[in-house]
């Protein structure tokens, strides 16, 4: 705890984790920068995590995962603060961010919750194109007044009355372009399939070649990723990759009772 933290408005540092030894201590260390409380909210790691993050000062709730929007919500509603800074395990607050959070007002502030643009990387490259950055997201917010949304999947903060910061995060994405691609071409869209197949949602043969064509050219032209050279070329078609295999394996579980039968679709988070 820092004494600039204690002589402000007191904020509870909120993570949520499944297997993130790697991450953990340089997130906590973060957070301890502008928190006074820190919690974490473990989705069932079978590593060092909980370990750590323990040894880091913060308070661990097991809680098996809910989906996206349900699992970030447990943590503030065990925060003893109003307000709550929630950060992914990848994500650091830059010295920037620190500053500018240190030096709100949030006692006396008519917003309900602050945005900081996201740095997102490849390894150690910072990648400002393909809609990448400025990418702001919600991290600060007022417990009392707003939290995550319902939603399972890449669920965002509900403020009504936000306010975007000149501050940036850090977001580790994806430790290589490898990283990238598996996990676009694995989980990713397997999850999104899942999720469009429970829903009911029906596509054609056309489908996934549509999808995946327009995400590339989305990234590659309008979000000019063919100004970021290969990083921006290989985000562009990763975000293909993912597109046309959600849609795929969408159909392939619409056509196909034995690839349906062997999926457990219990199992989408």
């Amino acid at each position: 705890m820092t004494s600039q933290a204690t002589s402000r408005t007191p904020i509870t540092g909120v993570v949520i984790t499944l297997n993130e030894a790697a991450n953990i201590e340089a997130c906590l260390a973060s957070l301890s920068r502008v928190c006074d409380e820190l919690i974490v909210v473990d989705s069932g790691s079978t590593d060092e995590t909980c370990a750590l993050a323990r040894a880091a000062g913060a308070h661990v709730i097991e809680q098996p995962y809910l989906g996206d929007g349900p699992q970030k919500n447990v943590g503030p509603g065990a925060a003893t603060h109003r307000w709550v800074l929630s950060l992914d395990a990848d994500e650091r607050l830059t010295e920037q961010a620190v500053s500018v959070v240190q030096a709100l007002s949030l006692s006396t502030t008519e917003h309900d919750g602050f945005a900081l643009r996201r740095r997102n990387f490849i390894g150690s490259r910072w990648v400002k194109r393909c809609g990448w950055y400025p990418d702001y997201c919600i991290r600060l917010f007022d417990r009392e007044r707003t939290g995550f949304s319902d939603s399972r999947q890449h669920s965002s903060v509900q403020a009504s009355a936000p306010c975007e910061l000149d501050a940036d995060l850090e977001h580790y994405s994806f430790a290589n372009l490898a990283e990238l691609f598996t996990k676009a071409g694995g989980r990713f869209s397997t999850r999104a399939a899942k999720i469009m197949y429970l829903k009911g949602k029906k596509v054609n043969a056309c489908s996934p070649f549509i999808h995946g064509a327009n995400a590339f050219m989305r990234k590659y032209l309008f979000q000019r990723g063919c100004l970021a050279g290969l990083d921006g070329l290989s985000v562009s078609l990763s975000a293909a990759v993912n597109a046309y295999l959600k849609y795929a394996k969408l159909l392939e579980f619409q056509r196909d009772p034995q690839v349906r039968e062997r999926e457990d679709f219990n199992r989408v988070w």
